[in-house]
Order: structure tokens, then C-alpha cells, then sequence
């Protein structure tokens, strides 16, 4: 589901290409889902599909939901024994009760106002018991990549105040407390730095940019995108390159939790 509050036309090639560490990273998490054979499971923003494939190899019925259309059309060319179909995370339906709801690496583009909406949606879906799983940005998640990308646009008089920052990234105390409101009873929950190297070579800042971040970059033009894109290169490379990779400096929320 990756990019809700942008575009809906994510570049696949680019994202398996030189992102493939969103799923990657994302199967340490499918531990705490512990998918079993027969369960049914949803896997909310999906992707390209890489981990509802991992998780229909533990035996259970899954199906993966993106906002994304060119992600679905990828999923479904990937793995065509998945049901994958179009869906937002603040409104999406089931046909019946599931056991698990599973979501990588999606939640913090579902911005501050509409995350009571999205939770509501997923403890709809389950089934009492039934358990969410889920990782994605939290508190202080690329803050210093947002820093440069304000300061490279106020050097070229674009205020902060005129730029989308298109996530949310709340504390562990800001989700736990939505997803108790709405009936969930949160059993783990953790916010973890996790230094995320990115594709080698210098482009690959660049490329996390335009995968990610487009909308910081959305009212300008070719050649003022490649200004501020390297000024933010050189503001960061003393500290997120070093020996031809670049770095993103991650920090995860990570939670379990039980449907009341």
C-alpha cells in the first residue's frame, strides 16, 4: 500500500529493483505473525507481493490488499495463485472474519488524522482473538533525510509550511493508545533505530527520493528537483555514505495486537 496520500502509480521496476529491502526487511516480522496452515490472513499493503507469498508457503489463505494499482497488477503477475485486489487501509472490507491482519512497512502513510479510521477498519476485519501484526516508521523514522529536504527547499525559498510531508510517525504511547480506543489490546510494541543501507552506488539516495519522498519535490520543476536533491546529498553524505553506500537512517514501530 506503500504511497496512500500521493500517487497511485508507483514505479514496480524501481521498487523491486532497488528497494526490494522493504520486504526483505519485513520478513523478520512474519515471526510474530506466525501464520498457520488453514488461517485466513490478510496482508495490508502488500506491495509487489513478496511477503503474501511467504506467508501462503506457511499453509495459510492469504490475500494482499494495496492502494496502489501498479503494485496489485505486479503482485498478480508475480504470484497469480494470490488473490490480490485494490484497497485503502481506512475503508477496506472482507468477506469474512479473518485471523490475522499482517501489514509491512504501509501504516505511516496513512497520515495522523485518518489512523482511528484505518484501525477501526482492521478490528472490523478480525475475528475476536483475531491478532494485528504490523511494522512501519515511528517516532524520529528518517529524520535526518526530512531535515536536509526542508532545508535544501527553504535555500530556494520554499518554506516548510508549503511542503506535504506525506507520513506519520507516532511514538509507541501515540499507536498504542489508538489501537486500545478501538478495541485492541496491544501485547508487544517496540521503536527500534534500524540503520537501512540502500542500493549501492551514488544514485541511490537519489532513487530513495523519488521512490518515497516525491511529494517533497511535487511543485518543481526537472531542474530544481535535481538541485534540491543534490543539496541534500551534500548536506548527508558525512553522515548517511560511507564507502559507496548510502544509508537511511530507519526507526521502526513495531506491534502486536489482540482484538478484544
Amino acid at each position: 500500500m506503500n504511497n496512500i496520500s500521493t500517487s497511485n502509480n508507483w514505479d514496480t521496476a524501481l521498487y523491486e529493483d532497488k528497494h526490494a529491502f522493504v520486504w526483505q526487511y519485513g520478513e523478520d516480522l512474519l515471526k510474530f505473525l506466525n501464520p498457520q496452515p488453514g488461517e485466513l490472513i490478510l496482508d495490508l499493503g502488500c506491495g509487489t507481493g513478496q511477503l503474501t507469498e511467504k506467508i501462503a508457503q506457511a499453509g495459510a489463505e492469504v490475500m494482499g490488499v494495496d492502494h496502489a494499482s501498479t503494485m496489485i497488477e505486479k503482485a498478480r503477475e508475480n504470484y497469480p495463485h494470490i488473490r490480490f485486489d485494490v484497497a485503502d487501509a481506512r475503508n477496506f472490507r472482507v468477506g469474512k472474519p479473518l485471523d490475522a491482519v499482517f501489514s509491512n512497512a504501509v501504516l505511516h502513510w496513512v497520515k495522523e488524522a485518518d489512523s482511528a479510521i484505518a484501525i477501526a477498519s482492521i478490528h472490523q476485519s478480525l475475528k475476536p482473538g483475531g491478532r494485528f501484526v504490523a511494522e512501519f516508521g515511528g517516532k524520529g523514522n528518517v529524520q535526518a533525510i526530512v531535515k536536509a529536504l526542508y532545508s535544501a527547499l527553504e535555500s530556494i525559498g520554499i518554506p516548510q509550511a508549503q511542503v506535504e510531508n506525506p507520513w506519520y510517525y507516532p511514538s509507541i504511547g501515540e499507536y498504542a493508545t489508538l489501537l486500545e480506543e478501538q478495541g485492541f489490546d496491544v501485547i508487544h510494541s517496540t521503536l527500534f533505530a534500524r540503520p537501512t543501507p540502500l542500493a549501492e552506488g551514488e544514485a541511490a539516495m537519489e532513487n530513495w527520493i523519488k521512490m518515497f519522498a516525491s511529494t517533497f519535490l511535487a511543485r518543481l520543476s526537472p531542474e530544481q528537483q535535481i538541485q534540491i536533491i543534490r543539496a541534500v546529498e551534500q548536506q548527508l553524505k558525512a553522515t548517511l555514505y560511507q564507502q559507496g553506500t548510502w544509508t537511511a537512517d530507519y526507526r521502526r514501530i513495531r506491534i502486536v495486537a489482540i482484538k478484544l
